[in-house]
């Protein structure tokens, strides 16, 4: 997964996202939580929280993707995968609560050989 596919101008460009995971700008805007306005809107897509869910999302995506073998599969994890130790919670809803941090982490560790 090459991060710069997903970025235009410097900023990451939601349609572009949408294009790469095959599927559309507002389920991507559903995934992040966020509203279907904010990747529409240009003012909005460069709003810095929209640009840190959408990072927080493909930097996830960039370390699973080694692991499921392509960014679609990488993707339907994050959006279905209930990570242990989360009360059942999936990467996407843990991202949407501002966790980010705790979902790399539980994948570096994995990787370490840790088991979650």
């Amino acid at each position: 997964m090459n991060l710069a596919d997903y970025s235009e101008n410097g900023i990451f460009a939601p349609r572009k996202v949408a294009v790469q995971l095959r599927t559309s700008a507002d389920e991507v805007a559903r995934t992040l939580g966020l509203s279907r306005d904010a990747l529409q809107r240009s003012s909005r897509v460069e709003a810095p929280r929209t640009q840190r869910r959408l990072r927080e999302m493909l930097e996830i995506l960039n370390r699973v993707e080694p692991r499921f073998g392509s960014a679609l599969v990488a993707y339907a994890w994050y959006r279905s995968e209930p990570l242990p130790g989360f009360g059942g919670q999936t990467p996407m809803q843990l991202v949407r609560d501002g966790r980010a941090d705790e979902v790399m982490a539980v994948i570096d560790a994995v990787d370490a050989g840790v088991f979650a």
